[in-house]
């Protein structure tokens, strides 16, 4: 190894490098050159300390991770042997080792990895209609991360719905042994069960890698940790690289006492902490630094720089999200004009549902942008959903969207009988929504048989009488929009219940809140075009979804665009300007029941620290969200980080537009307390509308809980009024 690898290095960095033995933190903040650090190490291993290749395990969470970091370490060590370190991703480690040792426990080593799709497949098969599929597959998935089995888990479970989510993971186990076949989660679960019930085989391992390191170590979860115990067990030679600051991923099980509790979990660890950051200016790393020292959940450190003070941070005020994308596309037209690259400008997002506004403000502008992460607003799954509701609505001929919706949300009609009346349909040159109709009965086949007798004959009358009901029910959708345009949505969300099907999963939480954003640009279409029918509304979103983005692709074609994205999907990555939008309190922090506060400022601390040159910080003073205007308070992350000097105070609306929440929360379960439930919409005299989290009641004395447009406050209940 050269001598000029390790001059590259800071002190920090170096001393990171040469610390071999025991247990090691290196606490690498945003920006600060952990990779570099990581791979040096291990070229060090390799060719400064003589360790053998195979003796040394670097573990990651990306296979792309994985691939740059053995690029680069194998570009230092000079004596490279046939046999490379072993440097993969969790599961890929967890690969191999089952192919090695899956027979202890009993299984066949030609075993079948299977993927995401089929898990969900499987599941879905096994699942029914009771519990919705997304919250199933979260649960089993948290299940086996938690090393808890299906006999714990439907022990433990505290109400039908996880009752019958425990079977589900049981048949789930039991099929997946039958066809020799293994999940993502096995793959942790099944090596760390081996070598738990295998002594033998845990020496062995252990003894083999003398040298362990793992990079992005805030992300691990408990299976990981006690994976990592039992790999370590002998040697003790633990590097482990993270930022505490930068842990975001509870929601998939990520556990941030892991890195907290390195040092009393592995005896004699040593801590070195890399707070020199090659990427951001000054003004954009104080205000993170002040951001973040608020959490109170943290190991400590400061990042500082060598690359000047840089611009001070804008905060850009609006009165709503029109003005706010004005003055955002206004602002990036400025840096294109001179020169700068669109791919080296991001705009982030707590919520991808913002992303709307901004997709039609760039159209308008003719901004070429990237949607990172997400697909195109009105090309979302939810979305498509209710537009093929709208054209059934228009035309409940049209058996192309009604093919779509016909079992959304489930009605237990099964492909049989869709195939079955499609034929029919065809066979009788009409749609299906007519086989239903009243004058079937008179319409005679070919074999002078009735038209409604031969659909009786297809399909069960269970399935007959469901199909008939759900076209009831859009004929009666057609007479409510007829009625009132502005009041339609209401009754649509009643009789068909889009929202209220989904579960409460993270996914399924983003999908109603798309589902509500889409209600609010059809009202505002409405309220622009009072007499406008439906028709005219799909037309013109159809218009701007194809032409105007068509235009766009023509127009910034070999351009890379301005990349658009959420915060989470923004980890990792590092852009000259940003832009973070919508940094009001109930939005960013978003604030749920089970929301962190701490979790949600690393967040915006993974936000901040993304910006290289510029960062600019946006929020508006009424939000149109979810089918209302909510009036709003700016993100305390503002204040926290010192923004909010820049504009010199912030006007603090004082009151909730009436019956405007800005947070919908499922009133199943509620507690009934003095008339009030959970989930109802209140009104306060000073904090304007609100929704009830929790009801508590202690004798005559009712004590709610209100999220009031992102405010939480516990409040006596004769304090309030329903809405």
């Amino acid at each position: 190894m050269q001598d000029s690898f390790l001059t590259q290095l800071n002190p920090a960095q170096l001393e990171a490098v040469k610390t071999i033995d025991g247990a090691l933190l290196i606490l690498a903040g945003a920006g600060s050159g952990k990779t570099k650090t990581i791979t040096t190490r291990l070229a060090y291993l390799i060719d400064a300390v003589g360790i053998p290749p195979q003796n040394c395990l670097t573990l990651t969470f990306t296979n792309k991770a994985a691939s740059e970091m053995q690029k680069r370490a194998l570009s230092m060590i000079e004596n490279i042997t046939s046999y490379p370190p072993l440097l993969c991703t969790f599961h890929k480690f967890g690969l191999l080792f089952l192919k090695f040792y899956i027979a202890k426990l009993g299984r066949k080593s030609n075993f079948i990895l299977a993927d995401s799709e089929d898990s969900k497949r499987i599941i879905k098969e096994l699942n029914g209609d009771l519990v919705p599929l997304p919250l199933v597959m979260s649960e089993i998935s948290r299940y086996k991360n938690s090393q808890i089995s299906p006999n714990e888990a439907l022990k433990n479970a505290y109400n039908e719905n996880y009752k019958h989510i425990a079977k589900v993971y049981a048949a789930y186990q039991e099929f997946l042994v039958q066809k020799n076949m293994v999940d993502f989660d096995d793959l942790l679960l099944l090596p760390l069960e081996i070598l738990q019930q295998n002594p033998e085989i845990a020496k062995e391992m252990s003894e083999k890698y003398q040298y362990i390191m793992v990079d992005e170590y805030q992300d691990t979860n408990h299976l990981q940790y006690l994976l990592l115990k039992q790999l370590c067990s002998t040697h003790q030679n633990l590097c482990v690289v993270g930022d505490d600051d930068q842990s975001i991923y509870s929601w998939r099980g990520a556990n941030i006492q892991n890195i907290l509790q390195f040092a009393k979990q592995f005896k004699g660890a040593k801590t070195i902490k890399l707070e020199n950051n090659y990427r951001s200016t000054q003004a954009i790393l104080h205000a993170a630094n002040q951001l973040i020292a608020n959490n109170k959940e943290r190991l400590g450190k400061e990042l500082k720089t060598t690359l000047g003070k840089g611009k001070p941070i804008e905060v850009l005020r609006s009165n709503d999200e029109q003005e706010e994308v004005r003055k955002v596309a206004k602002t990036i037209k400025e840096l294109l004009g001179r020169g700068v690259a669109p791919r080296e400008i991001a705009i982030l997002f707590r919520l991808n549902a913002l992303s709307r506004s901004l997709e039609e403000g760039f159209n308008r502008e003719k901004i070429p942008y990237v949607l990172v992460g997400a697909i195109r607003f009105y090309e979302r799954s939810e979305i498509k959903d209710v537009l093929s509701y709208f054209r059934v609505l228009v035309n409940l001929d049209d058996d192309f969207s009604l093919l779509r919706i016909i079992n959304k949300p489930k009605r237990g009609i099964g492909k049989t009988t869709i195939e079955k009346l499609t034929h029919l349909a065809q066979q009788h040159n009409t749609s299906i929504f007519r086989l239903f109709e009243s004058n079937a009965e008179s319409q005679k086949g070919a074999q002078g048989q009735s038209l409604e007798s031969q659909v009786r004959q297809a399909i069960s009358p269970k399935a007959y009488k469901t199909l008939q009901d759900f076209f009831e029910t859009l004929k009666s959708l057609q007479k409510d929009l007829q009625e009132s345009s502005l009041n339609f949505l209401d009754e649509f969300e009643s009789k068909i219940g889009l929202c209220e099907a989904l579960g409460n999963t993270n996914e399924e939480i983003d999908r109603v809140s798309n589902i509500q954003e889409f209600y609010g640009v059809y009202r505002e279409f409405v309220k622009q075009n009072p007499l406008s029918e439906l028709e005219e509304f799909l037309n013109e979103l159809a218009l701007r979804s194809d032409q105007e983005d068509e235009e766009m692709r023509k127009e910034s074609k070999g351009i890379e665009g301005v990349s658009c994205m959420s915060v989470h999907s923004s980890k990792g990555l590092e852009f000259e300007y940003v832009f973070i939008i919508g940094l009001e309190e109930g939005f960013f922090p978003m604030v749920r029941e089970d929301s962190s506060l701490e979790e949600e400022r690393r967040l915006a601390y993974v936000a901040f620290t993304r910006a290289k040159k510029e960062l600019y910080l946006s929020y508006v003073d009424s939000r149109f969200y979810r089918g209302n205007r909510a009036f709003l308070r700016p993100s305390i992350f503002l204040s926290e980080s010192g923004a909010s000097q820049r504009i010199g105070g912030f006007n603090r609306a004082k009151s909730v537009a009436q019956g405007d929440c800005v947070f919908a929360v499922s009133t199943k379960n509620g507690v009934n307390g003095g008339g009030f439930h959970k989930g109802d919409c209140v009104m306060h005299k000073i904090f304007g509308a609100g929704r009830v989290l929790e009801v508590n009641q202690s004798g005559k004395e009712i004590r709610l809980k209100i999220n009031f447009g992102g405010l939480v406050r516990e409040i006596f209940s004769n304090y309030v009024s329903k809405v």
